[in-house]
């Protein structure tokens, strides 16, 4: 914390429960509240509006929604048609292009089963073999790498036991940390170790908000790298056989060249979040929103073509060793 900062901690009464489908992590109270207000597709607020302009314009986006729901029929029947000269079969097609059912979006096509090397597939099933381990606070290993980061965080500090009132510095929501792992898992601790060796400098400016303007309710930094630790096994779409999500694909294509694609990503990803919460002059109430704002701009620097490393997403250049 920066001399002369004054913010206040959060305690655990301060702290709640999420079980939402997002993120169903040890999430902060009441942080799947809507807070901006209703507002339309453009994102401006709909007020000031006559009825006619507003008529008018729900017209518009009906007439939008059915052309393009009719070109989409347009394409699937071509795409039939096709696949039963040349193949015999809609077999094929309806793999690739899958007519519209009431559970999914007319707008949502399934996209093809990535293909993977065998050293794509070793990597992904390692990843996803640490993604299924879950925190055990009885286990020894465990415990050694929760001191670990207590050592990595305050190295002129004392360690204190595995259940203290001064792990609350750190940012979990009570004196023992194995208590908010749940959905997270040992991975998220990994992730945490892992971003304190590799990137210091950034991983001590975050732990003790140092960067910027900071909120009287800051987010707890343990619990918020929890948070993107599950968000990022959701955006990559890893907990599926192999992912198939735009992101997730391009995830895989990165995982070729660098086995610890995911740990580099989610430092990436704490930097990039914490720089929107600056930005967005953000308060600990609005930590989800930021979370969700953080996926949305993580997904576009993946879809650059010119990303073929972590070292090539924009956000990279934000962490400091």
């Amino acid at each position: 914390m920066r001399p002369g900062a004054l913010r206040r901690r959060l305690d655990h009464g301060d702290v709640g429960r999420m079980s939402n489908g997002n993120y169903m992590m040890t999430g902060l109270h009441g942080l799947d509240e809507p807070l901006l207000g209703n507002r339309d597709f453009d994102g401006r607020h709909s007020e000031g509006k006559t009825p006619e302009c507003i008529w008018v314009e729900g017209q518009w986006k009906e007439h939008l929604h059915w052309a393009a729901l009719l070109f989409t029929n347009l394409i699937v029947q071509w795409a039939q048609w096709i696949a039963n000269i040349v193949l015999g079969s809609v077999s094929f097609i309806a793999r690739i292009l899958p007519l519209p059912s009431n559970t999914q979006s007319r707008s949502n096509w399934k996209l093809l089963e990535p293909a993977l090397n065998p050293l794509q597939e070793a990597r992904l099933r390692s990843l996803q073999q640490r993604l299924g381990i879950p925190y055990d606070g009885s286990r020894l290993e465990h415990q050694e790498a929760l001191k670990q980061l207590w050592k990595l965080a305050y190295p002129d500090r004392e360690l204190p036991s595995l259940k203290s009132e001064l792990w609350k510095d750190m940012g979990w929501q009570g004196p023992d940390p194995s208590t908010d792992f749940r959905g997270g898992g040992f991975i998220s601790l990994e992730n945490l170790i892992f971003f304190a060796k590799k990137y210091p400098q950034s991983f001590q400016r975050l732990l003790h908000k140092q960067d910027g303007n900071r909120s009287e309710w800051e987010y707890p930094f343990a619990v918020a790298g929890i948070n993107i630790s599950f968000m990022l096994v959701q955006m990559l779409d890893l907990q599926s056989g192999k992912p198939s999500s735009r992101a997730g694909r391009r995830f895989l294509e990165l995982l070729a060249g660098d086995e610890m694609v995911f740990d580099d990503l989610y430092c990436v990803t704490f930097q990039m979040m914490d720089a929107q919460w600056l930005v967005k002059r953000a308060s600990y109430m609005e930590f989800n929103e930021i979370l969700k704002s953080t996926r949305t701009r993580l997904e576009h620097e993946l879809s650059l073509e010119s990303v073929s490393r972590v070292k090539d997403l924009p956000a990279y250049s934000l962490l400091k060793r």
